[in-house]
């Protein structure tokens, strides 16, 4: 009997429990397939029972019961007794730490998060051997129920036998009942919304034929109703999975590939914890072509595979086989083609501190506030990650390990959706696919030049821009020429400049001069030219430029533009920063400069 000087009283601290943070009901029966699967379960049932209630004057199906079925190896009446308490179980020695299970909570508290009372039969020789044991939430606020009952022998109800298929020799059944905090009302709904979570979060497990996960919604008050049944398929974010929930085309094929085209392709990291090293793996994989095409005037984000992927957009943490989240801290909302990465982070049991594992196994915390950081902002303030390591280290941060992960994670992602982004390049209009802007780069850098005029900042070739087209025309035309450009070309770049009110001209050339670009302000435009004679431009542009050419897969292609566009864009801030300078004060340190021209270089290069 609870004592009047307890800390907490039993029957407070378990209606406190109740919302212990599971997301929805999906969570908390995840939370029961987890014990099963720790089990050995092979065979788990979701089991849900509705009948018909008075609701408003109507009658309506309502979720009555709701129970989850295995075949693993059962329980023993101590261990039974065990798993309906708070904050007990097997897996608690860390030792144990090495399956899906951990904390010990799993059972009871899910189990109120959604119900008032829970039943357990547990049997380890037969299901006529089957022991059983219980928690009811009003017997305890009443001090009815002190401790948890001593597990005695009771048959399981018919309605179990009847619509189970899958009782083994040992075996556990988990009944909720008097639910009152399920958010979905009938047993199809919870089937339908638990499906997508279930099947993600059990992936692996399915796809390898590890466990079958069955679910049933049924008439309590007729059991040969059998109103939904299905297996759960797996649901892979990554996409990499074959027969999956993705809709058709890509139910029986892979909609994505792996980043680096190597079908076998995943990075490891190690990280050192307890004297001990832990390989923590991880998967990037993007959209093929052929997700991302569409019949014309249709979006292939809208179509039945686009739209399971914006389901599932984010980076997927696995532990011990089973995802924990997805976790959307790198996500950017605003961008429907987010949904066309994706990347898998799987750890073991053993690195749970470092990730950060919270009890009911829906997050990693310490990992999704590492990915939070602002990592490049702390690196941009001249520090290098050793030292931001260093400094994390003297702080006793136990992130820390999760820091260089990070990092590598943002680098590769972001070399994942430029080619994402490339992979669409003139889809969108009658242009052939592939089709490079090449005054792509002068125009980023024209928009970005009237962003710095309207912060204040005054460039001496801007006073010329009032002057007439045709008078600029010829300016640009005569120095172009000066620097060895051929007249029609001169002319053309001349035109193009002026018409399309762009504020930089880029040339090639081979000048005299051991410099690798000349900067020129002309016609109230910047005159870039590329010295060809120059080692840079034949080991870099020249070289870039015949890659393109001749390159005939899709990724490379992309890559070497988006390469050839962010040197131009390079050189082109450059030129604006020589051209802002007052006569004659030029600094001559080089040091100073760079850092001047990297600060305008690094807005330049933001808009691409």
């Amino acid at each position: 009997m609870n004592n009047a000087h307890d800390i907490v009283p039993t029957h407070l601290a378990v209606q406190a429990m109740r919302d212990n943070g599971y997301k929805n009901a999906a969570y908390a029966i995840a939370e029961l397939m987890d014990n099963a699967i720790q089990a050995g379960a092979s065979q788990v049932e979701l089991l849900c029972g509705e009948g018909k209630q008075q609701v408003e004057g109507r009658r309506r199906s309502r979720i009555e019961q709701i129970a989850v079925l295995d075949n693993g190896c059962g329980m023993d009446a101590n261990v039974l007794r065990l798993a309906l308490q708070f904050g007990n179980g097997t897996y608690l020695n860390p030792d144990k730490h090495i399956g899906i299970g951990r904390f010990g909570m799993g059972l009871p508290s899910s189990s109120i998060s959604q119900s008032q009372r829970v039943d357990v039969w547990s049997w380890q020789n037969g299901i006529e051997n089957a022991l059983h044991s219980y928690l009811d939430l009003e017997e305890i606020n009443n001090r009815q129920m002190t401790e948890v009952p001593e597990p005695t022998a009771k048959p399981m109800p018919m309605i179990w036998t009847k619509i189970g298929q899958n009782f083994g020799d040992s075996g556990t059944l988990v009944v909720w009942s008097k639910i009152d905090r399920c958010i979905w009302r009938t047993g199809k709904a919870i089937i339908d919304n638990s499906e997508f979570v279930i099947g993600r979060m059990y992936r692996k497990f399915i796809n390898i034929g590890r466990v079958k996960i069955r679910m049933v919604a049924f008439d309590v008050d007729a059991l040969y109703n059998i109103i939904l049944e299905k297996y759960a398929l797996p649901n892979d974010p990554g996409y990499l999975m074959e027969k999956t929930s993705c809709p058709q085309p890509f139910n029986n094929q892979a909609m994505f590939r792996p980043w680096e085209g190597d079908t076998s392709y995943e990075a490891i990291y190690t990280i050192n914890f307890k004297d001990k090293e832990h390989d923590v793996k991880v998967r990037f994989s993007y959209a093929k072509e052929e997700a991302r095409q569409a019949e014309p005037g249709k979006n292939p984000g809208s179509l039945p595979h686009g739209q399971h992927a914006a389901k599932n957009v984010g980076v997927s943490v696995v532990r011990a086989g089973r995802e924990l989240e997805l976790d959307q801290n790198l996500v950017n909302n605003y961008d429907p083609t987010e949904r066309w990465w994706g990347i898998e982070v799987e750890f073991p049991p053993s690195l749970d501190d470092i990730f950060g594992v919270t009890n009911n196994k829906q997050s990693a915390r310490n990992f999704g506030e590492i990915l939070q950081l602002n990592i490049e902002s702390l690196l941009e303030e001249g520090k290098t990650v050793s030292q931001l390591k260093e400094e994390l280290l003297q702080d006793e941060d136990p992130k820390l390990p999760l820091l260089e992960l990070a990092y590598k994670i943002k680098s590769q992602l972001s070399l994942i959706r430029r080619l994402i982004k490339a992979q669409t390049k003139g889809t969108r209009t009658t242009e052939k696919r592939h089709i490079h802007d090449p005054y792509k780069p002068e125009k980023v850098a024209t928009t970005v030049t009237q962003e710095r005029k309207s912060q204040g900042y005054k460039g001496k070739s801007d006073a010329d821009e009032e002057l007439p087209k045709q008078e600029r025309k010829q300016a640009i035309k005569e120095t172009l020429k000066e620097e060895g450009v051929t007249e029609t070309k001169a002319e053309l770049l001349a035109a193009t400049t002026v018409d399309d009110g762009l504020k930089y001209t880029f040339a090639e050339a081979p000048l005299d001069t051991p410099a690798f670009f000349s900067v020129k302000p002309r016609g109230g435009a910047i005159i870039v030219t590329l010295n060809t004679n120059h080692p840079a431009y034949q080991n870099l542009v020249e070289i870039l430029e015949e890659d393109v050419d001749q390159a005939d897969i899709d990724a490379l292609r992309s890559r070497l533009m988006n390469s050839l566009d962010g040197l131009k864009l390079l050189l082109m801030a450059w030129a604006r920063y020589e051209d802002e300078q007052p006569d004659g004060k030029l600094k001559d340190n080089a040091q100073d400069t760079r850092i001047d021209w990297g600060r305008v270089a690094r807005r330049f290069l933001e808009n691409e």
